[in-house]
């Protein structure tokens, strides 16, 4: 239960009271600082408490936001503060500050007042805020925009704040709010427009958004489940639910921004669940193909290839650039330039075919067409997608003049997901690959790489080549990370790790040629990639990197790749069919138990929130 302490006494007419109990919280009333503090210091450490001023008039919504979000430990609007257990000494600090008696000083801040009135104690909400200020605690104040919050000195401005309120409406701006602020075209004009009231609907009848993005977990796996009966009837439904499954993947965000619920675990469930959906849908596209006679499963693997290949492009520019200093560039300026033309955001923001318009794609030609149509177009988009997207932050990042953090460099060695036969070579070289020039280091992992993955694809299946090449390919890796990736294009290694790994293990199972070995293929690779997602919501969570002994368990991603070439060499193709299921289901069961305890315990100990908005992915 949260706590609020009303500080004065209520005017005549207002809700106040009645709009903090809607909030949760129970109303307690201070008639001067000293019951203030008293007050404040009853209310146990390990629960919010808000210091409110009983003449604050404005929206409850306005309120809402002030003192109900549960990502900041601190957060204040006019008349009013908040604080969670993370931000209790502070204001606790601020409230004595503001009470102390006597001449001086009070802890080193402003002057302390010798004596107090009623007009102290109805001001003391802002003098509190002021003070929390002057220590240089980070305050939290959310944009109410055309919301009322305010703390009217007299009757007349009293009388002005409640017709300011009248002429807004609350539930309107409440609604507007929840839908993301920045979203792909077919999200915006086709899907918003009403799930923002599946939404509300939810709310009001208690659901959580945990409990909403199960839903739409479980309506994308039916709709798997339909494609893989290989029936046109099935393939309809199958497109159907997959539009419905992303339905309540708007909702769920939308009710968390409506009702502030937001939760670490939350935030990963979200994020994580949008990859399985998808990417059991291909592999539902596939089986349902299967069944028709026609053999899909190297399209479906080298979707979800691609697919992730692009979100880890996403991830490392971003997190080599998100604290960079003198981070601009004349190619994000005309980047800036082109969105002040209204038709060129949608048209941008639909070619890098962000989720809704790739499910919405996929679930008409799902029922449309067939499974190998529908995955032929889905590469060439991404294929196009990613291309247009890369090139334009390799332009940008050439001609910045970004300084990158230590911070930065750190999070990319974590993406490149590096084991210890590669960190053991970075270690011997480290004083060579200082004098590597900068481009050195991206041209590396791209060679190393692509040799790999062309020998796999081209010396066929059996031979001792593509092992080679792999060691080569471990050689190359530890060199790239040989030293902090702080260049203008070290994010570039990260992706070319990916592509690397994923397509070696593509290539081998394609020159197999037996049945079973590109589903498990698939499955390996599902695994992997589950993997480094968590890695970057745990880096996006401010969580740290997963633990080292994961990484050393499932061998990094230079480890891997040795030894699925090194599986390739030494058995034969339906041996290596069963080595990949194995080896899929063993990583599959490391990295889920482990992750699976990092979250759920991360939320139970009271991690911080997190809602991040993100690029539509």
């Amino acid at each position: 239960m949260s706590t609020a302490i009303l500080t004065g006494q209520p005017v005549p007419g207002s809700s106040i009271e009645g709009d903090l109990r809607s909030l949760g919280y129970d109303v307690r009333v201070a008639t001067d600082p000293a019951d203030a503090e008293t007050l404040l210091a009853q209310v146990p450490g390990d629960q919010r408490v808000a210091l409110v001023d009983a003449r604050f008039v404005g929206h409850p919504h306005a309120l809402r936001l002030g003192l109900t979000d549960p990502r900041f430990p601190l957060a204040a609007i006019p008349g009013a503060v908040t604080a969670q257990a993370a931000g209790r000494q502070a204001l606790t600090r601020a409230m004595a500050r503001e009470h102390s008696a006597g001449g001086g000083t009070a802890g080193g801040g402003a002057p302390a007042r010798a004596t107090t009135s009623v007009g102290d104690v109805d001001s003391l909400a802002d003098r509190v805020i002021d003070a929390l200020d002057a220590d240089g605690s980070d305050v939290h104040r959310p944009e109410l925009g055309s919301l009322v919050a305010a703390v009217p000195a007299d009757p007349q401005a009293r009388n002005e704040a409640r017709q300011a309120v009248a002429a807004v409406d609350d539930e309107a701006v409440r609604l507007k709010s929840a839908v993301k602020a920045r979203d792909g075209f077919f999200t915006t004009f086709c899907i918003s427009p009403y799930s923002k009231y599946i939404a509300r609907w939810c709310a009001r009848r208690g659901l959580t958004p945990n409990q909403v993005t199960t839903a739409s977990l479980i309506t994308a796996l039916i709709a798997a489940g339909c494609a893989a009966t290989g029936t046109r009837g099935g393939f309809v439904a199958a497109g159907v639910l997959l539009i419905a499954s992303f339905v309540l993947d708007c909702t769920d965000g939308q009710l968390a921004r409506y009702s502030l619920q937001y939760s670490t675990l939350g935030a990963w469930l979200d994020a994580t669940f949008d990859r399985a959906k998808e990417y059991a849908y291909y592999a539902g596209l596939a089986l349902g193909a299967a069944r028709g006679g026609d053999d899909v499963w190297a399209l479906a693997l080298g979707a979800m290839v691609l697919q992730t290949c692009r979100h880890v492009v996403d991830f490392s520019f971003n997190e080599a650039n998100h604290d960079a200093t003198a981070n601009t560039s004349p190619t994000a300026a005309l980047s800036d330039k082109l969105d002040s033309v209204g038709w060129t955001v949608w048209l941008r923001r639909m070619i890098v075919l962000p989720i809704g318009e790739r499910w919405a794609m996929i679930a008409v030609l799902t029922a449309a067409t067939t499974p190998r149509v529908t995955f032929y177009a889905l590469l060439i988009g991404c294929a196009f997608a990613a291309t247009y997207t890369t090139a334009g932050r390799v332009l940008r990042s050439l001609t910045r003049k970004a300084r990158r953090t230590d911070r930065a460099a750190e999070a990319l060695a974590d993406l490149a997901d590096c084991g210890p036969l590669a960190q053991g070579i970075a270690r011997a070289v480290k004083d060579h690959a200082r004098r590597l020039p900068g481009f050195a280091v991206p041209a590396v992992a791209l060679l190393g790489g692509a040799v790999v993955v062309a020998t796999a694809a081209l010396t066929g299946f059996g031979g001792p080549w593509p092992a080679v090449a792999a060691l080569g390919y471990a050689v190359t890796s530890g060199l790239a990370v040989a030293r902090p990736l702080k260049g203008a294009l070290d994010w570039l290694v990260p992706p070319f790790f990916r592509a690397a790994e994923y397509g070696t293990v593509l290539a081998l199972a394609a020159v197999a040629g037996v049945n079973g070995a590109l589903p498990a293929a698939f499955g390996l690779v599902a695994a992997v990639a589950y993997h480094h997602y968590d890695t970057v919501y745990r880096i996006r969570g401010n969580a740290g990197a997963p633990p080292a002994w994961l990484v050393r368990a499932i061998g990094g991603h230079e480890g891997r790749t040795l030894l699925v070439t090194v599986l390739a060499a030494v058995l034969s193709a339906s041996q290596f069919t069963v080595a990949l299921t194995v080896l899929a289901v063993a990583v599959a069961l490391v990295v889920l138990v482990e992750s699976i305890r990092f979250w759920v315990s991360a939320h139970k100990g009271g991690a911080p929130a997190v809602h991040d908005e993100g690029e539509p992915a």
